[in-house]
């Protein structure tokens, strides 16, 4: 696992390419790829591919266009948000173990199209 921070992830703009998720329904970007790569967090972006189908996610216009996505680490456990834009929690999932080595990080799915926050 290579060294990773939050300026690396920011100095993400835009993407130059997309990169299709095997099950999720949706793309990402650059960044995302990055912090998968960096981070080995491949995990993640299929964790979140995991909650699409929920009816919870499905059965919301709002969530259908943009959410909201936070990883939040503390002790090497660690928790996955799903927020709407008003920062309305929708969801949780305990990650019991992680060597993620961000303390936290958000993603936006927009579109279906997962992201940095810098890349919207």
């Amino acid at each position: 696992m290579t060294t990773i921070t939050q300026a690396d992830l920011a100095r993400f703009r835009g993407t130059d390419h997309y990169y299709k998720h095997g099950f999720g329904g949706f793309n990402y970007t650059d960044g995302v790829k990055y912090l998968a790569d960096a981070a080995q967090a491949y995990w993640l972006i299929d964790a979140i591919a995991s909650y699409q189908p929920d009816k919870r996610v499905r059965g919301d216009e709002m969530l259908r266009h943009f959410q909201i996505w936070q990883l939040a680490v503390q002790d090497h456990s660690a928790v996955l948000t799903l927020l709407r834009d008003t920062d309305q929690p929708v969801l949780t999932q305990e990650i019991e173990h992680t060597d993620f080595p961000l303390p936290e990080v958000k993603l936006f799915l927009n579109e279906k199209v997962l992201m940095l926050p810098s890349e919207y």
